[in-house]
């Protein structure tokens, strides 16, 4: 009776480490740089138009190199080596239009970079030239468009008069315009106000317009952070792996709803208290507990064939998960009139990535544990997950 269980163990742990080779580029893709993002504000005046656009430093150095003693940070010696270069890639890739034409920045204001704790960040401050009533005024992203290791976004808060919108460039959805109205021409201050600053988490001031935005705006805004959600679930590999371990164990209807529904009203309480700023939890926590959720939920599979009551731990966990997923978010100074649109379609589209692989995976697992070897595939693919799991959790608590 021993051997073939030895088989059965021999398979099972074959299998494993199959999964985990091939599974292999996500766990590279997870735990290199895999999320970039941008927090840029364009205010418009009568006088001239002035973006202030912060980006993080370990992206800097990867557009930029600078690196010199490979401690993934920028001394200053270093980011003066590379400020020409940075600059030069930031005004090529990035493109502000008036009327159809490209309008090369006239002077760039400011340069530097900022340091504050984990969040540190280079930060740039150009002016550009002024936009006329009835003008269309654009802006283009293309950084990091050919790199499809890097999921780009540039977080965009658009100020104009009293009015604000926001808008989330990523994916292949690089282009923000909007047509200037006359009325919208007529309630532009005369020039920029210095206290108004656009990018609270590179060091500068909160905006000082909080109105409402056109219905166009609050619609482009919308699709937007919906897209970023489902690109965000989509690269976010971890989150992914961890729903798969969740999923794979043998389960009833009613253990699978229960368990998705605590899972969405943890990730989506946390995600809403952090963005909120009524909770802060630093990523050196987040990340780590994020791999050991993976760990533990896949080491439950392996060590528990008929598993229960896991909605409790789904709900637990998913508080974390919530604030891996707002983490993104949290440096972008929201507008209030546009928080709850922004906040629910960025989470809708999670969700909707969420429920489509849940659509899919649940009859596919119906028909497996079928099969009389069930338990084999099971236990291989939660050791997968065990040890990506473990892989991430080794390198975010000892090597980030």
């Amino acid at each position: 009776m021993a051997q073939p269980f030895r088989l059965s163990f021999r398979s099972c742990f074959l299998l494993a480490a199959v999964l985990a080779f091939v599974l292999l580029p996500f766990n590279r893709s997870a735990s290199a740089h895999a999320y970039s993002a941008a927090y840029n504000t364009l205010t418009l005046t009568k006088t001239q138009s002035v973006m202030t656009y912060a980006l993080d430093e370990l992206s800097a150095i990867e557009l930029a190199g600078g690196d010199a003693n490979g401690d993934h940070m920028l001394d200053a010696d270093e980011f003066n080596a590379i400020k020409d270069k940075l600059a030069d890639l930031i005004q090529q890739h990035i493109v502000f239009q008036v009327g159809g034409e490209t309008r090369p920045w006239i002077s760039l204001e400011r340069f530097d970079l900022v340091r504050e704790g984990d969040a540190s960040k280079v930060v740039l401050k150009a002016i550009y030239p002024q936009a006329a009533a009835f003008q269309s005024v654009s802006l283009r992203d293309d950084l990091y468009r050919n790199d499809p290791q890097t999921n780009y976004v540039d977080l965009l808060t658009i100020q104009y008069g009293a009015q604000t919108s926001t808008s989330a460039l990523s994916g292949k959805e690089r282009l923000w315009v909007m047509q200037l109205t006359d009325a919208d021409y007529a309630s532009l201050p005369e020039d920029a106000n210095p206290a108004a600053g656009p990018v609270a988490s590179a060091g500068l001031d909160e905006p000082s317009a909080d109105g409402s935005s056109t219905s166009s705006d609050a619609l482009s805004g919308w699709l937007s952070f919906f897209k970023l959600g489902i690109h965000h679930i989509l690269g976010g590999y971890d989150h992914l792996l961890f729903l798969f371990s969740l999923l794979i164990a043998r389960q009833t209807f009613k253990q699978y709803a229960a368990m998705i529904t605590a899972f969405t009203l943890a990730h989506s309480l946390t995600l809403t208290l952090t963005v909120l700023g009524v909770i802060d939890v630093s990523p050196r926590f987040v990340e780590p507990a994020i791999a050991l959720s993976i760990c533990y939920v896949a080491l439950d599979n392996i060590l528990r064939p008929n598993v229960s009551y896991r909605w409790v731990l789904t709900f637990a966990f998913g508080l974390i998960h919530g604030m891996g997923f707002a983490d993104i978010l949290k440096g972008m100074e929201i507008p209030r009139s546009q928080l709850v649109v922004d906040l629910t379609s960025f989470n809708l589209g999670i969700e909707t990535v969420q429920l489509a692989i849940v659509g899919v995976l649940i009859p596919l697992l119906y028909w497996l544990h079928r099969y009389r070897h069930a338990r084999r595939f099971v236990v291989a693919g939660s050791g997968a997950a065990l040890l990506l799991g473990g892989a991430w959790l080794f390198e975010r608590l000892f090597l980030a």
